[in-house]
């Protein structure tokens, strides 16, 4: 782990007296297009600081959480290497009873921590929330990329396991893979209940808002979804069955404004908040 000077806002716990471990991965092997997600966890930090630590959505306070901001995992320049890697720290904390959120980085880190979750927890499920589908066999003749990285975990679970929303883009192989997925194109629509009622983890990339709300991410995508929709969506997840989320895709250098490095830190501010016990409610 590579420590840092500056934590998430009111990370104060020691790892082994926190219920929630928040780390950042930096991990960018390519975009395709803006790239730069290897400065998220650091922006998001920064911007965090700029909050309160109070929720007024959930009426929940950070320093009433026992936090724990560990610093940025350094892992290899081979995503193959480094995907064990993600793996391998992801089992460790799981198996000291951590939940956790983890600041990306590209979305490939997911895979890896997928990896790991299904050594401790065979029956995980993911719920992504997503502009892009990233069910392409492979992308710029590479298989482990940002556009492969859930057709990856498909096979690492089975499709039935997978819960797609938000998605409003995809190529013509993503839409035959599509047909082996759910598809929710609705943030208000009815889940599925069967599907949450066991162990869950959620990757959130960020370009599912909508460009206006959010433009620093690493593939905007018009027509998304707005800030209010995204935590609506989060606040009717079952929480108590979350182990771990990650929030991905944030390409800060690409809004000088910093207005979504503020965006992310929120969203993550009200996500702690949940996996530390927060009910969700409405606005």
């Amino acid at each position: 782990m590579q420590p840092q000077l500056l934590r998430f806002l009111s990370s104060k716990a020691e790892l082994e007296k926190s219920k929630v471990v928040l780390w950042g991965c930096p991990l960018d092997f390519g975009s395709s297009w803006k790239g730069g997600a290897r400065f998220a966890p650091t922006a998001i930090r920064e911007a965090s600081w700029n909050l309160e630590s109070f929720s007024p959505y959930l009426g929940k306070d950070l320093e009433e959480i026992a936090l724990s901001d560990i610093g940025d995992l350094t892992v290899s320049g081979d995503p193959k290497k480094a995907l064990e890697e993600i793996a391998s720290f992801v089992e460790d904390l799981l198996k000291k009873g951590k939940k956790t959120l983890i600041i990306g980085g590209e979305h490939l880190l997911s895979l890896g921590v997928i990896k790991g979750l299904k050594k401790v927890y065979p029956d995980i499920r993911v719920l992504q929330i997503d502009a892009h589908a990233d069910l392409r066999d492979e992308y710029l003749e590479n298989a482990f990329s940002h556009a492969t990285v859930i057709k990856k975990i498909t096979q690492e679970l089975g499709p039935s396991r997978v819960f797609q929303v938000g998605i409003r883009s995809w190529e013509g192989e993503e839409r035959k893979n599509r047909e082996t997925v759910f598809l929710g194109e609705n943030p208000f629509f009815s889940l599925h209940p069967g599907f949450f009622q066991g162990p869950l983890y959620v990757t959130l990339d960020m370009d599912v808002l909508d460009p206006s709300v959010c433009p620093g991410v690493t593939t905007p995508e018009p027509g998304g979804w707005s800030f209010k929709d995204l935590l609506y969506f989060l606040y009717s997840l079952p929480w108590e069955n979350v182990l771990g989320m990650d929030v991905v895709e944030l390409s800060p250098q690409s809004d000088p404004s910093g207005t979504s490095a503020m965006v992310g830190a929120k969203v993550i501010r009200e996500s702690l908040l949940l996996l530390g016990g927060g009910n969700g409610r409405s606005f």
